[in-house]
């Protein structure tokens, strides 16, 4: 009967979040300790063993997961704060053993769930690189793609409810930084990252490492940039840090990059990224998060400004620089053209791209020197042109 009530609700359509609404329907995934963890794990296993071993109606339960559809995601903004977030609802989907295009993906929790009370058992973290060749090994017939893997690991956050750092699963970063900001962890030299090297500092995927860290910095923006660092030295002239998911952003490089909004309220996150639908993408997960990820979103979202490339850059590109839009960049502008949470003036640029046929990468500005691209950030920035 439960079941059936949540079901239901989740064919219900979510209304807008108010603002005194939003957060009593929010849905979140708690951070737990390893104990905390398994006793859920442990609860979980004794719910289905009693429902099996049931003496009047014996049966093998289904999965109430929290759904991850659009149709169940809404917009918090916060109360005290320009950061908005994507949130989910109560409403949920299931994994049943009984439905056979759902089997498998409901062995593939429970044995998730199996390796994760192993891994907190011995105090570890684990990739999910190196979950999916663990699980390969034990389960080929149930994890043959590492997408397998990512999938079941956001099923068991959405059951267990906590966040992936809590089940031992640590993020695999990407993620670089440098510029003017110092990081000190307790008992370690500190790093300066303005006199490191181009590349930057690594961003480690230990989130537990990340939240130990004690940063310092004397900077004015925070300049987030999509493929790579700038190598010109651009925080010399502008006080500011660089940062980079080198594409769409990790945990980890959203996780650090929250921190450092937090510990910097009144510095500013500036983006540039390419001018096209998978720039704008990333710029938007950054924003808001994602829904597959909705149940952690709102620990990562920033109040980040759109600084380039964008439809009024695009006269400082030579006509010879412009791309075509591929399949893929079409299938990434009809999913961000249908969400609810793109604000007006960026679904404007996401229409101008689409009508155009056309794209642009941010290294089309190097047609004008090496050293264009830093001078176009600072003008921007000083002249207040983001949005």
């Amino acid at each position: 009967m439960a079941m059936a009530e949540a079901e239901a609700e989740a064919e219900a359509e979510v209304p807008a979040a108010s603002l005194f609404g939003a957060d009593c329907r929010l849905c979140s995934a708690d951070v737990l300790s390893p104990p905390e963890v398994r006793a859920r794990i442990e609860v979980a296993v004794l719910n289905f063993l009693a429902l099996l071993s049931s003496p009047s109606s014996p049966s093998i339960s289904v999965l109430p997961l929290i759904s991850r559809k659009s149709t169940n995601c809404s917009l918090r903004s916060g109360l005290l704060s320009d950061v908005s977030s994507v949130y989910l609802s109560y409403a949920f989907c299931k994994r049943s053993l009984m439905r056979e295009n759902d089997a498998k993906a409901f062995v593939r929790v429970w044995k998730v769930m199996e390796m994760c009370y192993k891994i907190l058992g011995e105090g570890k973290l684990v990739t999910q690189r190196e979950l999916f060749y663990k699980l390969l090994s034990d389960s080929p017939k149930y994890f043959s793609c590492q997408r397998h893997v990512n999938q079941t690991i956001q099923d068991v956050v959405s059951l267990l409810r906590c966040t992936r750092q809590s089940l031992g699963i640590m993020a695999s970063s990407r993620g670089a930084l440098i510029g003017r900001l110092v990081l000190h962890e307790p008992e370690e030299e500190h790093i300066d990252c303005s006199i490191l090297g181009p590349s930057g500092h690594a961003i480690t995927g230990d989130l537990n490492q990340l939240s130990r860290l004690n940063l310092s910095s004397d900077a004015r923006y925070l300049i987030l940039v999509e493929k790579r660092l700038a190598e010109d030295r651009l925080y010399n002239q502008l006080p500011c840090i660089l940062i980079t998911a080198k594409g769409y952003p990790d945990i980890a490089t959203r996780f650090i990059l929250h921190r450092l909004s937090q510990t910097f309220p009144n510095m500013p996150i500036f983006a540039l990224v390419d001018w096209n639908p998978a720039g704008l993408s990333i710029l938007c997960t950054y924003k808001y998060g994602s829904i597959s990820m909705g149940l952690e979103s709102y620990r990562y979202a920033c109040n980040v400004k759109w600084l380039g490339l964008r439809g009024d850059d695009l006269q400082l590109i030579p006509q010879s620089s412009f791309q075509e839009l591929k399949p893929r960049d079409l299938q990434v502008a009809k999913s961000l053209l249908s969400s609810k949470f793109l604000q007006d003036t960026h679904r404007a640029e996401l229409t101008r791209m689409v009508e155009t046929g056309t794209r642009a990468e941010i290294e089309a500005l190097y047609c004008h020197g090496f050293d264009f691209l830093g001078k176009f950030i600072a003008r921007k920035i000083v002249q207040g042109d983001y949005i």
